[in-house]
């Protein structure tokens, strides 16, 4: 059992000191077979982060959100506010799968796929290495005097950091108006779009300020991610994780020195493992909100172990029950529950998918108009919008009478609805009395394209009372 002195680092984290002032992480570089993976992945990431908002499918921006004109495409599918419970489903998918795979493998998505870690870990943090130097390099030039060497080598990290914070700042702004609209405000110049050179100012600014000063503490104060992953692990999840039984009791490596005899682990106490952590802490303590499983200090333990010509794997993925008890990992009760919601909840997203209509048409009579009379015949006026989902352009659209015998006068006459697009306007529905049977009639209305019925709604058709 750990005692309170033992355990008193739950008590504090490593990004602020004992007087309650900012405590700077300096991390040492980290190198090995994880990190080239990491680094892998995230050059594909980076790549599609920056490519998606100006890659086109039959015309649509690959991924688009603009909120204020209600555009969405997804994989270059329009979608609009009328589908809006897909994208409630898709985000209750995503809950469930990064739960499932917390449940399974921690925090494995904020080490290798969250873009707070890939831009802050394997961008800018790469920038300072080239020009700062390692850990200890890094430490000694913020503690020296505001000389030469220390003002030329931040002035020129600030201003490339500024300068990448502006690329984010493009991209991600391209997601919201879109990326054709993005590269003519650019090239039209800021004072001609003032309102697009104000948002990315702002998101400059944010990025800026998130990657040079605020850092890992996204991820340990403002990430509710870490607290989550607590309640979500269990002794079988898959976690980066100390081998306290083989690596206890730790001990400086001696030459020609027999530790099995004098009962030391394999732990030399070298302390890469912490000086490697982006975050500030030492793995050996356990698991801990502030890690986010980057492997970092799987690559620097195993460097050692090589060095030292012993077993890799001290640090590695592993379970709590892995290392009490050699157990291997197993699907358990709670893993089998959450991959069968997720499994439902992804077979109900896809049929949803599937039965989507192409075309959305709504009919709503003119609000404050009452209906009117022209002989033996009732009219009643309608506003309409007809949304197209598709890649296709429907012309020749014509609107048609289902349900009762009557005529149709759209203003204007000619209906062409773009694709990905939305036709609005206005029409007159003139039926005879003799077909009425209600105060408040229920009339079905169908859109044809080509003679093809694409759409059907219904709405209301407003009488005098006393028809029969």
């Amino acid at each position: 059992m750990e005692t309170k002195e033992e355990n008193n680092f739950r008590d504090s984290i490593a990004t602020i000191d004992k007087d309650g002032k900012r405590n700077v992480i300096y991390p040492k570089k980290p190198k090995g077979k994880f990190t080239k993976y990491r680094t892998l992945l995230s050059w594909i990431l980076l790549i599609s982060l920056f490519a998606a908002p100006f890659i086109k499918i039959d015309g649509n921006q690959f991924l688009l959100f603009n909120i204020l004109d209600r555009k969405f495409n997804i994989f270059g599918q329009p979608f609009w506010p009328q589908d809006f419970y897909l994208l409630v489903l898709s985000m209750l998918v995503g809950v469930v799968f990064i739960i499932l795979f917390t449940v399974i493998f921690g925090r494995i998505f904020c080490g290798w796929i969250c873009p707070q870690t890939i831009f802050m870990e394997l961008v800018f943090r790469k920038v300072e290495y080239f020009i700062e130097g390692d850990r200890a390099k890094q430490i000694k030039l913020d503690k020296q005097k505001w000389n030469t060497e220390k003002i030329s080598k931040k002035l020129f990290k600030w201003i490339v950091f500024a300068l990448i914070s502006f690329l984010i700042a493009n991209a991600f702004l391209a997601y919201f108006i879109g990326g054709d609209i993005l590269i003519q405000h650019v090239l039209d110049g800021p004072f001609v779009h003032m309102d697009t050179f104000i948002n990315l100012v702002i998101f400059t600014s944010v990025f800026y300020f998130v990657f040079a000063w605020f850092r890992e503490q996204v991820c340990i104060i403002a990430c509710p991610y870490g607290r989550l992953q607590g309640v979500l692990l269990d002794n079988k999840s898959i976690i980066v994780a100390y081998d306290h039984k083989r690596g206890e009791g730790r001990h400086k490596l001696r030459k020609q020195e027999n530790r099995e005899t004098k009962g030391y682990g394999d732990c030399i106490d070298c302390n890469q493992c912490v000086l490697v952590c982006p975050t500030g802490i030492d793995i050996r303590n356990g698991t801990q909100l502030e890690c986010v499983n980057c492997t970092a200090c799987i690559d620097a333990c195993d460097e050692i172990m090589d060095k030292v010509e012993f077993d890799r794997g001290l640090i590695r993925y592993t379970s709590e029950n892995d290392i009490e008890k050699g157990e291997k990992f197993s699907f358990n009760t709670r893993i089998i529950s959450y991959s069968a919601i997720l499994v439902l909840l992804v077979g109900f997203l896809v049929t949803l998918l599937f039965l989507r209509n192409d075309v959305e048409a709504k009919f709503l009579r003119l609000p404050g108009q009452l209906y009117t009379t022209e002989g033996n015949t009732i009219r009643n006026v309608y506003t309409f919008k007809i949304i197209n989902k598709t890649n296709e352009l429907y012309d020749n659209v014509q609107i048609k009478l289902i349900s009762h015998k009557g005529e149709i006068q759209v203003v204007g006459g000619l209906i062409n609805v773009p694709k990905g697009g939305l036709f609005e306007g206005t029409l007159f529905i003139k039926i005879d009395e003799k077909d009425i049977h209600s105060s408040k009639e229920k009339l079905k209305i169908g859109v044809y394209s080509n003679n093809e019925l694409i759409e059907t709604d219904k709405t209301n058709f407003l009488a005098p009372v006393q028809v029969n």
